[in-house]
C-alpha cells in the first residue's frame, strides 16, 4: 500500500463530474489497484475514489503543480485527476495477505464452549456429541439430561423464530429414532427475541440465555459505575 499526503485538487470525470478544491489530503493506493482520497474526517469514507480495475499514470504538473495523477477505470473510462502542488509524505508498505476478520462469540465458539461446559444446562447433564448428523443437517449438540432423556440443543448468537423452526424440524426427525426417543429441545442463544420464546414455549422447547464470558470462565467484578 502506498500512502501519500499531498496538497492537491481532485476532479472526477465520468457520468457525474465532481471537483474538490486545493487542500491537504491523504491518497491511498492499494495493491488491488484502487485509489481513494481522504480528508481528516468522515471516518473511513473517502472524499472520492476509483475502484479496480484501473490504472494510475503519474506525469509532471503544469501551472505551478508538481505532478498530475490520472486514474482511469479500465472498463468505464471514468477518470480521477489529482493535481498535486506539494508532497508532504510518500511511503510504501507491504501488508501481505490479510487473515480476515475473526469474530468473537460466533455460533461455532458458543457450541464448542457449551459442549465443554454442558452442565451449564443442568447438573448431571452429559454430552453425546457435537454436530450430530441428521438427514436435514447436523444438530449443534446432542446430550442427555440428569434423567437420561435425550436433548437436542440448537445454538444461535441471536435467537429468532427461524432458529426455533429449525430445532422443531430436528426434533421431528430425532424422535423417529427409537434409540433416541423421546427427544426434547433446548434453544440456546446469547439473546432470544420475545417472539421466539413464545413459539418455543408453544412447541415445548426450553429457552436458555448463554453468557459467553461465563462460558469462557471470565468473571466480572461488581462495580458501582
Amino acid at each position: 500500500m502506498r500512502l501519500v499526503i499531498a496538497r492537491c485538487s481532485v476532479d472526477y470525470v465520468g457520468r457525474l463530474n465532481a471537483h474538490l478544491p486545493l487542500a491537504p489530503r491523504l491518497i491511498m493506493i492499494k495493491a488491488d489497484g484502487s485509489v481513494s482520497v481522504h480528508a481528516d474526517d468522515r471516518a473511513y469514507k473517502p472524499l472520492n475514489w476509483m475502484n479496480p480495475p484501473c490504472t494510475l499514470r503519474e506525469e509532471p504538473g503544469e501551472d505551478g503543480a508538481v505532478a498530475t495523477w490520472t486514474v482511469t477505470h479500465s472498463k468505464s473510462g471514468e477518470r480521477l485527476i489529482l493535481t498535486i502542488t506539494e508532497f508532504l509524505h510518500d511511503s510504501t508498505h507491504e501488508l501481505g495477505v490479510d487473515p480476515g476478520l475473526q469474530k468473537d462469540g460466533v455460533e461455532a465458539h458458543l457450541q464448542e464452549l457449551l459442549a465443554k461446559n454442558i452442565t451449564t444446562l443442568g447438573e448431571g447433564w452429559t454430552l453425546i456429541r457435537r454436530e450430530y448428523p441428521t438427514a436435514i443437517g447436523p444438530v449443534d449438540i446432542l446430550c442427555r439430561d440428569a434423567d437420561n432423556m435425550t436433548v437436542a440443543v440448537e445454538i444461535k448468537r441471536r435467537g429468532e423464530i427461524d432458529g426455533v423452526e429449525q430445532l422443531t424440524r430436528y426434533l421431528e426427525l430425532l424422535n423417529r429414532d427409537p434409540l433416541l426417543a423421546p427427544v426434547r429441545g433446548v434453544f440456546a442463544a446469547q439473546e432470544i427475541k420475545p417472539q421466539a420464546r413464545v413459539l418455543a414455549a408453544d412447541r415445548g422447547i426450553d429457552c436458555v440465555t448463554l453468557d459467553y464470558d461465563a462460558l469462557r470462565g471470565i468473571k466480572h467484578e461488581d462495580t458501582l459505575f
